[in-house]
């Protein structure tokens, strides 16, 4: 590997660093946000849905936008919304405005949304390029920087500091690492040729045929599942265990701290599980302990246990999105359209999950809104074989689906 791959998959390390920090630095924060923002767990659920919709506008131009403009742009445009979101999250708690929080989880959302295609994408191109399992660890990154904004969080919880200045102080430390990363990612990455850009009847065809690829849409099941399980856990857990399971706000925090970790290790050892054991069987493993650690915090009434299957939960939830995602990639032609179609079906969770389980949690409990879930996992297990036996990334080529 060349000095100038090293520094892009280090600049994509730092890509995937960014929204993890950012994400659980504002999730260990929700009781204190709902506090300050007097609202119920229906209404925050309303407030938790301004990210729903920004991931979802976000996620449906993130393709078309990497196909106009390459990878840099877009992968660069995404990561400033996240850094402005945290300042436009905790000036809405400071001012108990809930339009405001609402406007912040929206360019949270699209920012995470818009980079997503963007940054998978350059993460299949370095694989390609290398001929190694790069997206599970890329996906780690993302997950490590859960688990250590995550602990800042509970640490910030414990000693009240308050909501926005904690989230201003992670977002200048965010836009730091930002300006240093970004002038390691090449240009042109994902970028449609000039003339491949003018639509013909060939290209529209291959377009409608992404859309009817059965094997591409029960991998985009096998990712709304998954995705549901890590986003439900993201947007809901801190309240779970302390309205579900009776805890005090600073272990709510600790046990999504448990939960990131578990993720993490989950995605650093998916390099070595998929070329052991091959993706199926990795993805219904994932599926399966899910399913478990989520059956064991809704069912049982010890917060100590639910606390265990948490990480449970978050091993099973690790590799469900980079695993999907480079299966997607890499089942037949058009890549760019494969992973935008998968990612987009894998987002409708976060459309549908944070408002629909706010509803159900305010009128049944957190507990049994996440029946849901468990129910999306299970079925999860049952599609896994979809995603292929793959065990290996292929050797680089010279016409590789992703344009470089």
């Amino acid at each position: 590997m060349d000095l100038a791959t090293r520094r892009r998959r280090a600049a994509l390390f730092l890509f995937f660093l960014i929204p993890g920090l950012s994400i659980s630095s504002w999730v260990t924060r929700t009781p204190d946000i709902r506090d300050q923002l007097d609202v119920s767990t229906a209404q925050m659920g309303i407030v938790l849905f301004g990210l729903s919709v920004g991931s979802t506008i976000g996620i449906l131009s993130s393709g078309a936008l990497v196909s106009r403009f390459g990878t840099r742009p877009v992968m660069g445009a995404a990561t400033l919304l996240v850094i402005l979101s945290l300042v436009v999250i905790g000036s809405g708690t400071m001012l108990a405005s809930a339009p405001t929080a609402t406007a912040g989880l929206f360019l949270f959302g699209a920012g995470m949304g818009g980079g997503e295609v963007a940054i998978n994408v350059d993460g299949a191109d370095v694989e390609q390029i290398t001929g190694r399992t790069v997206l599970p660890t890329l996906h780690g990154f993302f997950s490590l920087g859960t688990v250590v904004g995550a602990a800042l969080g509970i640490l910030c919880t414990a000693f009240s500091y308050p909501v926005q200045w904690h989230l201003i102080a992670i977002a200048v430390v965010t836009a730091a690492m930002f300006a240093y990363a970004f002038r390691a990612i090449p240009k042109a990455v994902g970028k449609t040729r000039d003339d491949e850009s003018r639509p013909d009847a060939a290209t529209e065809q291959a377009q409608v045929k992404v859309w009817k690829d059965p094997r591409l849409l029960l991998i985009g099941g096998v990712i709304l599942a998954m995705a549901l399980a890590e986003g439900s856990a993201n947007d809901w857990l801190p309240l779970l265990m302390v309205d579900g399971h009776g805890v005090d706000p600073a272990l709510g925090s600790a046990v999504y701290t448990g939960f990131a970790t578990a993720m993490t290790i989950g995605r650093f050892a998916g390099g070595f599980l998929i070329n052991r054991f091959g993706r199926s069987l990795v993805v219904r493993a994932s599926a399966i302990c899910a399913t478990l650690g989520i059956a064991v915090v809704v069912f049982a009434d010890s917060a100590a246990l639910a606390t265990a299957a948490v990480l449970l939960w978050g091993l099973g939830a690790s590799l469900g999105f980079p695993v999907t995602l480079s299966a997607a990639g890499d089942s037949g032609p058009n890549s760019a359209a494969r992973v935008s179609l998968v990612a987009m079906i894998g987002y409708v969770a976060f459309l549908v999950g944070p408002p629909s389980l706010g509803f159900l949690g305010d009128h049944y409990g957190l507990r049994v809104a996440m029946i849901v879930v468990l129910a999306f996992t299970a079925v999860a297990i049952i599609l896994a074989p979809a995603v292929g036996a793959r065990s290996a990334t292929a050797s680089p080529a010279p016409d590789s689906a992703v344009q470089s």
